[in-house]
């Protein structure tokens, strides 16, 4: 056998063995030690797991580098492993309790969302790998939304058939962004049904998308939540969770963004999602401890 398929399988069994084990302490632990649990995590992860931690460094420079000094850089980085152990031991926690989700996650502009909704063509809801974004939906789910997200799945197909079946527990109904015909269709489908669409779009998205300006250097976008808003005449509204003192949660919805009209049907599109992009970057600077900064997010280059 191929020593790197030896070495995929390997990594896929020892991540499901350590999911299950966190799984089982976070069932039998006080829930007053969830989180020296996820510290511990966080610490053990920032030491041994070197390329993420590379990658986090290394776009944390892109991103602040003429603005923050290194010693600033590594904190965000420390604190982005925390944050990322805290959600992970959360949603462990929570997949069997969504009932305690309403006392965890509270609300703000539910006014907007509500107001959206009442127009009857569902809503897209334009965010990114922030915060503790699937409680996000489950929060949603839990309050009577109906509620789902485009996801990528995971390369591991047993942990995602696990989250896959957790995820309809809740009600959050999950569209793989794959086959493409088949995500649009589930797509269009769900908002004529007027539900929520949670479409993240900070990720390199490769060719098909647009190139848009992302802490001043081009990043490759996904144009999906424009180009499926204007042939669903879907709202689009920004939303972010953002973590709290106490370990508490705030889902901070946006007031829809009406879609600016460019020169032509393809400016618009790069318009708008540039729009979109420029409201999460805003959080992130915000909340830069909040955001997933082990992903490479300008691999692709323009042209």
């Amino acid at each position: 056998m191929d020593p790197k398929k030896i070495r995929k399988i390997i990594s896929h069994f020892l991540a499901w063995l350590g999911l299950n084990i966190c799984s089982l302490i976070v069932r039998v632990i006080p829930a007053s030690c969830l989180y020296s649990f996820a510290k511990s995590i966080a610490s053990l992860a920032y030491l041994f797991v070197k390329k993420q931690k590379k990658i986090a460094l290394e776009s944390l420079d892109i991103a602040f580098g003429k603005e923050k000094s290194h010693r600033e850089l590594e904190k965000i980085a420390k604190d982005c492993f925390i944050y990322m152990a805290k959600s992970a031991v959360e949603l462990m926690f929570f997949f069997d309790k969504p009932h305690l989700l309403e006392k965890k996650v509270d609300i703000c502009g539910k006014e907007y969302l509500d107001k959206a909704l009442a127009k009857g063509n569902g809503v897209i809801l334009v965010s990114a790998h922030f915060g503790n974004f699937p409680l996000l939906l489950g929060r949603l789910a839990v309050g009577g939304y109906k509620a789902g997200g485009i996801m990528k799945p995971m390369h591991d197909a047993k942990m995602e058939e696990l989250f896959r079946k957790k995820r309809h527990k809740y009600g959050v109904r999950t569209i793989y962004s794959q086959p493409r015909n088949e995500c649009v269709n589930n797509t269009i489908a769900a908002l004529r049904n007027n539900e929520l669409i949670f479409i993240p779009i900070d990720q390199n998205f490769g060719t098909g998308g647009v190139f848009v300006n992302f802490f001043g250097k081009k990043a490759a976008t996904a144009t999906g939540p424009v180009v499926l808003a204007q042939r669903a005449k879907a709202a689009l509204i920004p939303c972010f969770i953002i973590r709290q003192p106490g370990d508490r949660h705030k889902i901070i919805f946006e007031p829809e963004l009406e879609l600016e009209e460019g020169k032509n049907p393809q400016d618009t599109v790069l318009l708008n999602i540039q729009r979109l992009t420029d409201i999460i970057e805003a959080y992130i600077r915000k909340y830069p401890a909040e955001w997933g900064w082990i992903h490479r997010r300008w691999k692709s280059k323009p042209g």
